[in-house]
């Protein structure tokens, strides 16, 4: 990954959660949870989430796969990381939070029935590379699931990027105190593939036998999964 993005994710760690909850008025909470039912996770499964950051969806995931199931949550920032372990504690649940790269994964073949990674595809150097890596660890017949934005049309479209150009890294900044990163966070954003276009992507990677998706939220973000080969 970047050191230049690994950095800039170092530097809005303290605030991240702050960021999020105000800047996406806390639907993010409801489309982790989407994911995690359109996704079909049981009790017993084990999970890897990637770029899990402060470990929201590893959250999630835990709470649908149990006691007998098993979550590790990874991200290449160990600062993003740095609040999730209390966090999932809290809620009294045991997750496994490490350090690793979503292009080059510590774990055999295999491992995992389903393997996820939610707005941290766009982020990583090679997309496609990180996929395949998703779908290596993961048993044939899982899933690999991929939450990121869209770029959603008409009159939402037209407000969603009104508001993302203009207002979202002015508070990005006030909050985190690093504005730039907000900025960066909505140029990948908008020029990111979504819909069809990432669809067709994770069926370049060769690593699933079929992929399917649904836009959430007017399409202003979107959940893909593909079940790998």
């Amino acid at each position: 990954m970047s050191e230049a993005v690994r950095t800039m994710f170092a530097r809005i760690a303290p605030r991240y959660d702050v960021g999020n909850n105000v800047l996406s008025f806390g639907i993010h909470h409801y489309w982790r949870q989407a994911v995690v039912r359109y996704v079909g996770a049981q009790p017993g499964m084990s999970v890897l989430d990637c770029a899990t950051g402060t470990g929201d969806l590893a959250i999630a995931f835990k709470r649908a796969v149990g006691s007998t199931g098993t979550v590790i949550g990874t991200d290449f920032c160990a600062e993003m990381m740095q609040t999730a372990p209390s966090k999932a504690r809290k809620s009294g649940l045991d997750i496994r939070f490490e350090i690793a790269d979503a292009m080059c994964l510590p774990y055999a073949n295999n491992t995992f029935d389903i393997a996820s990674i939610a707005f941290g595809i766009r982020n990583v150097d090679e997309p496609m590379q990180a996929l395949r890596e998703m779908a290596r660890v993961v048993r044939p017949g899982g899933k690999v699931v991929v939450l990121e934005f869209g770029q959603p049309s008409g009159v939402v479209g037209i407000l969603f990027r009104a508001y993302s150009e203009y207002i979202l890294s002015w508070i990005g900044g006030l909050i985190s105190g690093y504005p730039e990163a907000y900025s960066y966070l909505h140029h990948t954003a908008s020029v990111f593939p979504s819909g069809k276009a990432f669809d067709a992507m994770m069926n370049q990677t060769a690593a699933f036998t079929t992929t399917s998706y649904t836009a959430l939220t007017f399409g202003i973000a979107y959940i893909y999964v593909g079940v790998v080969a």
